[in-house]
């Protein structure tokens, strides 16, 4: 039977049918305000959306947070019964967008590239190091990297990709605008960086 895939709404379930517990893989990463499955108390909107379901319709939600590859290879081996986030449009090795379903988003995401503000407006040709999220797939710069005109920096913590940033040691960051306020506005002495709307930017549903 094909698993269900948790982009999300979980509409699928009758709240007239008997309450039941499933086990939701999550990113281990913090990507908040979207989701931080890693937080004692405010996971984030996807997290509180799926709270706010079970709160309703008696369904008990388990979370798991590993990294994303383990993700699909636990979805796989029916291990979890979602994953969140998703998109038919990352790319992953492990499991096939014809086996699974996946549900109307909970939202949109605005991602682009972040620069230093003095360094808006370069073309593409200048960004040679972009720091990425650890297993995200780097839809924006995909034909760049094929090309090896520009080199993907893998961060598996989002702060210290927007600090590499602001040493000069990548010239980019690909990230989700809320996410990089979020971090900008909480972490002393990390300068906010600047979306570049002449660089790759475009907007994700999950």
């Amino acid at each position: 039977m094909k698993q269900i895939l948790l982009c999300l709404l979980l509409m699928l379930f009758s709240t007239q049918l008997s309450a039941e517990k499933y086990i939701v893989g999550a990113q281990n990463i913090g990507y908040y305000p979207h989701y931080d499955f890693s937080a004692s108390e405010d996971k984030g909107v996807g997290w509180a959306i799926l709270e706010a379901f079970s709160a309703h319709s008696g369904h008990e939600f388990i979370y798991l947070s590993m990294p994303i590859r383990r993700l699909q290879l636990e979805l796989l081996k029916g291990h979890v019964d979602f994953v969140y986030p998703d998109n038919p449009g990352w790319y992953n090795q492990v499991t096939k967008n014809t086996d699974k379903y996946f549900s109307s988003p909970l939202t949109n995401a605005i991602t682009g590239t972040f620069v230093p503000k003095d360094n808006t407006g370069n073309s593409m040709e200048r960004i040679k190091r972009i720091a990425m999220p650890l297993g995200f797939t780097p839809v924006n710069w995909q034909q760049q990297v094929d090309n090896k005109q520009t080199k993907l920096v893998w961060v598996s913590d989002i702060e210290a990709g927007m600090w590499l940033v602001q040493k000069g040691r990548v010239d980019a960051i690909d990230l989700e605008t809320h996410v990089a306020t979020h971090i900008s506005k909480n972490v002393n002495g990390l300068a906010p960086l600047t979306l570049d709307l002449t660089l790759p930017h475009n907007e994700i549903p999950f």
